[in-house]
């Protein structure tokens, strides 16, 4: 169907088109703006249903739907959101204003899921960021009328090219932001690294030499204990910085997986393990080796829900040019007795390791539990 023509009068519209222009302006996060655009372009033409599609960034099929006249209960009826097949698929293939009486009737059309409530009058419009296509409104239903008119057509149009601009202001308000936390994040780990570290060095130092002065064993013997407490602080906030620094890194990597594999097993537990890595761990460990000590760790995991009833679980994953170790400490009953039968489990780890010309060993916690050991060549 041809555009509207450019002559159309909007004269009595042009109000109602500056306040929707205004609503969807007025934020900047991106999700308030995608849903201010569709509830304000429902309003404009009187629509009962709209929905804005987002191109996924091949821009052949949908990966984001924002809807308006649908509610949850009936949405989670419908099920998957659509990918762009039928009439919403004809405007991905050709971003041009659409405009149907009965969608119904189109030899595209791709019909309707179960629970899906019937539509009629329909109205589509590109969404347009610079030069690219961000998205299609959709709108069906007009209340007023048998279906939808030029001017509405028009009105979308316009609401539409603001809305290209309001979503380009989004993302850049959340560039800014993104630039801004990693800047921060940054002088954070310097000042970790410069400050705190040092002087937690320095108290160790001197601690050490007050360990040495003590006329009594036991206060040499927690001053000893104190040492080493601060040497497991420095360890902790060294990885803390290795996590801030990464920030800049893509969204894979060893330090991540481990990260996700640990926040996985807080449900078979109970609850959530620490977390110790330490040193270049995206760095100096290869693919290959980062794939088995994931391995690792998520059999190890499993051995301790199953196993140890344990109360506290902590992971270490510790990394250098030539080796990286991984250690899961639990408080648990302890390891099996060494004439116990061994599972396929614990047989998994050790072979991965010597798979790898590494090892794996399983001993006593020095306060009970169980410490599972398993090291590797880094490359």
């Amino acid at each position: 169907m041809p555009g509207p023509d450019p002559g159309t009068d909007l004269g009595p519209s042009v109000g109602r088109i500056l306040d929707a222009v205004v609503s969807v302006g007025s934020h900047l996060e991106l999700s308030e703006v995608l849903e201010r655009i569709v509830i304000n372009a429902t309003e404009l033409v009187d629509a009962q249903f709209g929905a804005l599609g987002v191109l996924d960034p091949s821009g052949t099929r949908l990966s984001e739907f924002h809807t308006v006249g649908v509610d949850d209960a009936l949405r989670r009826e419908i099920g998957a959101l659509p990918e762009g097949h039928g009439i919403l698929g004809v405007l991905i293939d050709d971003p041009r204003p659409l405009r149907l009486p009965d969608l119904s009737r189109h030899p595209d059309s791709y019909g309707f899921p179960p629970h899906h409530p019937p539509m009629q009058s329909f109205l589509g419009v590109p969404v347009k960021v610079r030069d690219g296509v961000f998205g299609n409104l959709y709108l069906t239903d007009k209340r007023s009328a048998p279906e939808f008119s030029d001017r509405d057509e028009a009105m979308v149009i316009a609401l539409a090219s603001a809305a290209g601009v309001a979503i380009e202001n989004a993302r850049l308000h959340a560039r800014v932001a993104e630039l801004a936390l990693l800047e921060d994040r940054e002088r954070i780990a310097r000042d970790l690294h410069d400050t705190v570290i040092q002087r937690i060095f320095a108290t160790g130092l001197a601690l050490q030499g007050a360990a040495r002065l003590a006329e009594r064993p036991e206060v040499a013997e927690r001053i000893d204990a104190a040492v080493d407490d601060l040497d497991v602080t420095v360890r902790h906030i060294r990885s803390a910085i290795f996590g801030l620094e990464a920030s800049r890194a893509e969204s894979g990597g060893l330090r991540r997986a481990v990260l996700g594999l640990v926040a996985e097993a807080a449900g078979p537990l109970g609850f959530e393990p620490r977390v110790l890595i330490d040193g270049p761990v995206d760095a100096a460990v290869t693919d290959a080796t980062a794939t088995d000590l994931l391995a690792a760790l998520r059999e190890a995991l499993t051995n301790v829900a199953r196993h140890a009833t344990a109360t506290r679980v902590d992971v270490e994953v510790v990394a250098d040019d030539a080796r990286v170790v991984l250690r899961v400490i639990d408080d648990g009953i302890g390891p099996p007795a060494p004439d116990a039968p061994r599972g396929k489990g614990l047989h998994n780890l050790a072979s991965r390791a010597q798979r790898r010309g590494g090892r794996f060993a399983l001993a006593a916690g020095p306060d009970g539990g169980t410490v599972a050991e398993w090291s590797v060549p880094a490359g």
